[in-house]
């Protein structure tokens, strides 16, 4: 979601992200025009009339998850995103017996929380985690 009109964003996903990205993003982008959504998650900029590049996981439940602010000038990983999301995704339909460590990627080993993994968990990650 960004102040962007519906029609810039189908620009920017067909002339940029979708070379980036194989099939471009694979979700919904919204228009915040006037930055009411922006102002309620505080980074709408009233001055600069535009929100700072927050990106915000949310879950089906309504549950912020995960967040990053960053300043206009430095750029998202747009994989990273998305990696973030089938984690979280992951996690949730785990029903948190499984976590990803640092790193994990679809297809990866996961850490499965518990008591056997106090004090273990860079033995884990160090032994099964393999990560490219």
């Amino acid at each position: 979601m960004s102040i962007d009109s519906v029609f810039v964003h189908k620009i920017w996903n067909d002339q940029e992200i979708s070379k980036m990205v194989d099939g471009g993003v694979p979700f919904p982008m919204l228009s915040d025009a006037g930055g009411k959504v922006g102002t309620l998650y505080g980074i709408y900029d009233d001055n600069g009339g535009v929100d700072t590049r927050g990106r915000f996981i949310i879950d089906p439940d309504g549950v912020i998850q995960g967040f990053e602010v960053l300043s206009p000038p430095v750029g998202r990983n747009v994989s990273e995103s998305l990696r973030q999301i089938q984690a979280f995704q992951l996690v949730r339909e785990s029903k948190g017996t499984e976590a990803t460590p640092s790193g994990w990627k679809p297809g990866k080993a996961t850490l499965k929380p518990g008591i056997d993994l106090v004090g273990k968990v860079w033995e884990k990650w160090k032994t099964n985690m393999a990560f490219d």
